[in-house]
């Protein structure tokens, strides 16, 4: 009969564990009760073991602890069905015990005046992968069944009376380790000294990474001739999403990249030519931004204060000073890129590539000229994306702040007034959010079945300003509930009432210029802002009697994300790119399976855009980016008329000036001297260059050894959110221009929110620097940063008391290792990310169990071990279960990985670690090296190398520092093995034998 050893001491509650284990065990052990000793508990003087409850399952064979004693009692159906319920079961009694027991006890102890109530809150959420697989637990309900542990058989009276506790030694704060010894950039990192006491992330994480990148580790070539030299492993190809070189990291990035390098190193480490290549975008708007305002804060001058040259030399200058920051950023968080390789879409290689794709779309017709309306950014004077577009919610009238505005500016009303009937008294009164742009009103509209308006059908109303004969329009798009159910309608100044004006053969009066100013308006509000114009020409309607009323309206104000100016939308001559038939392409490459996107639910979105295409307006009114390679023509030649600048005819484009000259001879029939030129002021959009990165970062169109090999690439791994702006724009590019596609599957991954599920936003002082998270800040540090932002001082304040609220005492140091895995362990597919920073500290404390259990296996390994071949026949049941167990986390693990199912991967790796290998196994293996025979111990000793090695190769792609340290104190079973656990093969299943049945 088994013998089970416990403290009956006031202050052990982990025996409630063993004992309900024991109490379903196939056969009941003996319980043997021992007198308090105080703390620590110590087991009785024949068992080896250092800690109770022990189990001395025959005479002589000992196990101890809580998790191995209670694994090794509890019956099968007490251990969950299968794999997956094992490891469900292992998850619930850890969360329970680590979390709930606790904090129930605490309320327990409290209900029955045991013990002061104190915080009683779980300190961690309850794991993803529990929360869907029993009903929520209540902290509440927990308070009954803890209260009934405490009288559980073998528990002793605690009576109502409490009892002293032991004097708690006071733990000495290590402080931070740091990695102090001599080592250059480049040179390995020493490991022969002693390990420390405890994981510190900047001892970790400190020379590894610039020793992977002196070796090569990153590059395709690594362990090749060539990377055109065929690999039966495969290859693996993929580029990062280009970060703006204005940017610093926030943890979109991080989760990108987090994800990127560990499906690269995985690659990298099956034995495939790998290349994750590395790039920055030149981000024209944003660069442009920050330039220009360092000119004024250092010489107060602007852009054309020194003139275009001038400027981009400037902004060149700045690149080159502080463009780099984001590389440094990326190699802190791990990234295992080919830096050699690195592109910015301004660099020569990429500019040509850009160049030669215009002018080949131009002279196909596929891009074209046009005067159409664009979002334009007053402050800016530049057209803008619509993914540069905030859309600002508004529940009312609300007054917002404008660039250029002394006093903020009312939004969020709906202003009423009449026109008046042509020849009648009748009115039509119309009702407007923007009243400052009936200025420009050219017609009325209503719906054509409306009962209201049916006798004013092709009749015309009369402009109180302008004196303009605007007729009434009959329009399906008007809604009549709506207001008044009459539109006025402004075709230069409103993207619906444009549409209206091209069905109705409208005029399209201008009435608001580059700067935002009024034009094409009679006194007094000719040169009026925009915004001062709303209240003037409020006052004018009064004057004269036609104003009704102003109420509150929720609305949907666009905003400038670069210039936080109110988007402003101008009908302006730009070039465009027809994407019918490109788009047509694109979709019928997902419908074939050619193209896959993962989740598959994305592909209705895409399928959305695709067949609902809009063309591209390509042109951006800036001076650093592509300046687009188009001329317009001046013929010195009295046959030929002028030309107007929207008139495709009169626009060519060239590899060169020359180039662009003889074209444009030949098209008019004149010899090129009665040619002139005037090359395009704008530059392109920088999603166009964006567009061209996967081909263009390998010297396309000119051919190369990189271009033949590495395109099409494998992967596209990016944001959900630029779907549309940047992978479609890839993949119609990539068709259209190669004639392949540039990737075969793309993935999309989840938005990343705070802890409550918002959205990250500076004014809300949730935006997190995953910098912070990796090193620590504290809550002054915090506030600090928002100081250096642009907020308004309410802002300020609202994001000081979130920062407060949230992080209480600053963000604790968490490791870059730490970040990573818990950025893809949150990575479930298809659902927003909502991250708490204290699950990231949780895996710190993982980092932790790590070091320790390796430390410890080290020693027990000994020194001058030499670790046999693996699964030489002498294995215990627990050494052949343990390595079941690693086969399966092996077979899991890589399963995962090839599904793009993060949360599997690393559950597998952090299951195996935390719940078989150290609560159990390590336990199990005390007693044999203390007393076992030689066989026995060497045996086990094999096994757990086995263990650690292959243990650390999972994690190596989530974990890359702590898995390296780790990886290089241990010893090598082959003299020539591979330097770093970065070019080290992956594990793969299956490792050893199955367990015996009844293992």
């Amino acid at each position: 009969m088994p013998t089970l050893y416990l403290s009956l001491h006031p202050d052990n509650f982990q025996n409630h564990r063993v004992l309900i284990a024991a109490r379903y065990a196939p056969t009941l052990p003996e319980v043997v009760e021992l007198p308090e000793q105080g703390l620590p508990l110590q087991p009785p003087a024949s068992c080896p073991l250092p800690k109770l409850p022990a189990l001395e399952s025959q005479p002589g064979v000992w196990v101890s602890g809580p998790a191995a004693v209670a694994h090794l009692l509890a019956p099968e159906w007490l251990r969950g069905q299968g794999p997956a319920g094992g490891a469900l079961v292992r998850q619930w009694v850890s969360y329970a015990e680590g979390e709930i027991a606790p904090a129930a006890c605490a309320a327990a102890f409290s209900a029955l005046g045991l013990a002061e109530q104190t915080c009683w809150r779980p300190c961690c959420p309850q794991p993803r992968s529990l929360q869907h697989s029993t009903p929520p637990v209540e902290k509440g309900s927990m308070t009954q069944p803890f209260s009934l542990l405490l009288s559980f058989p073998h528990n002793p009276s605690r009576g109502s009376q409490k009892k002293a506790k032991a004097e708690k030694k006071e733990k000495k704060d290590p402080g931070v380790l740091t990695y102090d010894a001599p080592t250059r950039p480049g040179e390995k990192k020493d490991v022969t000294g002693p390990m420390p006491d405890a994981y510190s992330p900047q001892y970790v994480e400190a020379a590894w990474y610039p020793w992977w990148e002196s070796q090569g580790f990153f590059k395709p070539e690594y362990g090749r001739q060539r990377v055109s030299e065929r690999n039966p492993e495969g290859l693996f190809m993929m580029c990062i999403p280009p970060p703006n070189v204005t940017g610093s990291l926030h943890l979109g990035h991080a989760l990108t990249n987090a994800i990127q390098d560990a499906l690269t190193r995985w690659h990298r480490m099956r034995g495939e030519t790998t290349l994750w290549n590395p790039g920055c975008d030149h981000a024209g708007i944003a660069t442009q931004v920050v330039v220009e305002k360092k000119l004024w804060r250092e010489r107060g001058q602007t852009r054309h204060d020194v003139g275009r040259e001038a400027f981009v030399r400037e902004v060149w200058k700045w690149k080159n000073e502080k463009g780099d920051r984001i590389y440094h950023q990326l190699k802190k968080l791990g990234s295992s890129m080919d830096w050699d390789r690195a592109c910015f879409t301004m660099d020569p290689k990429l500019s040509y590539a850009v160049q030669e794709a215009f002018v080949r779309l131009h002279e196909e017709g596929v891009i074209y000229r046009s005067k159409r309306l664009v979002n334009w950014s007053c402050t800016l004077h530049s057209a803008i994306s619509d993914i540069e577009v905030d859309k600002k919610e508004l529940p009312g009238r609300t007054l917002l702040p404008v660039p250029g505005y002394k006093d903020k500016v009312e939004f969020g009303v709906l202003v009423s007034f009449a026109y008046k009937l042509e020849d009648s008294d009748e009115e039509v009164v119309v009702a407007t959010t923007r009243v400052e742009t009936m200025l420009g009103d050219t017609a009325v509209a209503v719906h054509p079945q409306d009962p209201r308006y049916q006798h004013l059908h092709g009749k015309h109303v009369l402009h109180p300003f302008t004196g303009r004969r605007l007729p009434i329009v009959c329009d399906d798009f008007v809604d009549m509930g709506f207001g008044t159910g009459a539109v006025k309608i402004t075709p230069a100044h409103d993207h619906n009432d444009y549409e209206v004006g091209q069905r109705h053969g409208l005029d399209c009066v201008t009435i608001i210029d580059d700067s935002g100013c009024l034009i094409n308006v009679p006194p007094p509000f000719l040169g009026m802002k925009r915004f001062e114009a709303r209240g003037a020409v409020l006052e004018a309607l009064k004057h004269k009697g036609l104003f009704k009323e102003v109420k509150d309206n929720p609305m949907v104000v666009p905003v400038c994300s670069r210039s936080k100016d109110v988007v402003e939308p101008l009908l302006k001559p730009q070039w465009y790119v027809r994407c019918e038939g490109l788009a047509r392409g694109a979709a019928d490459a997902v419908r074939r399976g050619d193209l896959r996107i993962l989740p598959h639910f994305h592909c209705k979105t895409w399928f959305q855009w695709m067949d609902n295409i809009r063309d591209w307006c390509i042109s951006r009114q800036l001076w650093w980016g592509h300046r687009i390679p188009a001329y317009f023509v001046t013929v010195d030649d009295s046959s030929v008329p002028p030309g107007e600048d929207t008139d495709g005819r009169y626009w060519v484009s060239g590899r060169s000036e020359e180039e662009a000259k003889d074209k444009a001879a030949k098209a008019f029939g004149v010899t090129p001297d009665k040619i002139s030129l005037r090359q395009d002021e704008d530059v392109l959009d920088t999603w166009f260059s964006s567009g061209l990165f996967p081909f263009s970062i390998f010297g396309w169109p000119n051919a190369s050894e990189d271009l033949q090999v590495f395109y099409p690439g494998t992967l596209l791994e990016t944001g959900h959110d630029i779907l549309f702006f940047w992978v479609a724009r890839m993949v119609m590019l990539g068709l259209k221009l190669t004639g392949r596609l540039p990737f075969r599957e793309v993935y999309l991954h989840a938005v990343v929110r705070d802890a409550h599920g918002r959205k990250m936003s500076k004014s809300l002082g949730n935006v997190i620097d995953p910098l912070d998270v990796i090193s620590g800040i504290t809550l002054e540090g915090l506030h600090a940063q928002l100081l250096e932002s642009n907020l308004e001082p309410a802002e300020v304040e609202r994001a000081r008391q979130g920062q407060k609220s949230d992080y209480p005492a600053g963000i604790p140091e968490c490791g870059t290792d730490a970040l990573r895995f818990a950025l893809c362990a949150y990575t479930t597919q298809g659902r927003d990310i909502n991250l708490d920073v204290n699950r990231i500290l949780g895996y710190r404390h993982f980092c932790n169990k790590l070091w320790n259990a390796t430390k410890f296996a080290i020693r027990a390994l000994g020194p001058g071990f030499k670790p046999p071949a693996p699964a030489d026949g002498a294995e215990s049941p627990i050494d052949r279960w343990i390595l079941s167990r690693l086969s399966l986390a092996v077979e899991l693990s890589d399963a995962a990985l090839r599904a793009y199912d993060f949360p599997a991967a690393t559950t597998a790796a952090y299951g195996f670690w935390l719940y078989e290998l150290c609560d159990v196994y390590l336990e199990c293996l005390k007693p044999v090296l203390a007393e076992g025979a030689a066989p026995a111990v060497a045996a086990a000793r094999c096994t757990l190398y086995t263990c650690l090695d292959a243990g650390l190769r999972l994690l190596a792609p989530f974990m890359p520092f702590v898995s390296e340290e780790l990886f290089q104190r241990l010893p090598r079973r082959a003299p020539h093995a591979p330097p770093s656990i970065c070019v080290t093969p992956y594990p793969r299943a299956p490792l050893t034998l199955s367990p015996p049945a009844n293992c």
